[in-house]
């Protein structure tokens, strides 16, 4: 399948896409609200609830964009390097869920991103008002797979 004609069917059969796909994909994050599919031979999945899926854009925007300057990003003209949204993505809801839990799981894993959403929502009173500068730290020090020497 060529890439084009892949990019067309894929939004066509997924237009809720979850937000946090990368993350969910890389086996960190888990959500209930997400639905896995498979596409030729990738895998794919949606977001359940489209006002979910806009809250969780609006935390995405406003991660990446608090996170610009201590990732060594001048702008965002566009999506941003895999590795560096995967920083965002499991960086910031594991700062999220180190602020709320205060003891986070060992196996760095998050359980069920909406949850955890609605738990910060319900302590912070909306998304705007996340302790974002706390919640950078943690971006900044995610690290994500290290790649293997090849031989």
């Amino acid at each position: 399948m060529e890439e084009n004609e892949y990019r067309d069917t894929y939004r066509n059969i997924n237009p809720t896409q979850c937000l946090f796909e990368k993350s969910i994909n890389s086996r960190r994050c888990q959500c209930a609200l997400a639905q896995r599919f498979n596409l030729a031979d990738r895998e794919g999945v949606r977001c359940t609830v489209e006002p979910a899926q806009k809250r969780c854009a609006g935390l995405l925007q406003i991660m990446r964009s608090k996170a610009i300057f201590a990732m060594k990003i001048t702008k965002i003209d566009g999506p941003l390097p895999h590795g560096k949204e995967i920083k965002v993505q499991i960086g910031g809801l594991l700062g999220l869920q180190k602020l709320l839990e205060h003891t986070p799981n060992a196996d760095g894993m998050i359980q069920d991103i909406q949850s955890l959403l609605n738990h910060a929502i319900e302590k912070y009173g909306g998304i705007e008002t996340f302790p974002y500068t706390d919640i950078v730290q943690e971006i900044v020090k995610f690290e994500g797979r290290t790649r293997k020497a090849r031989a």
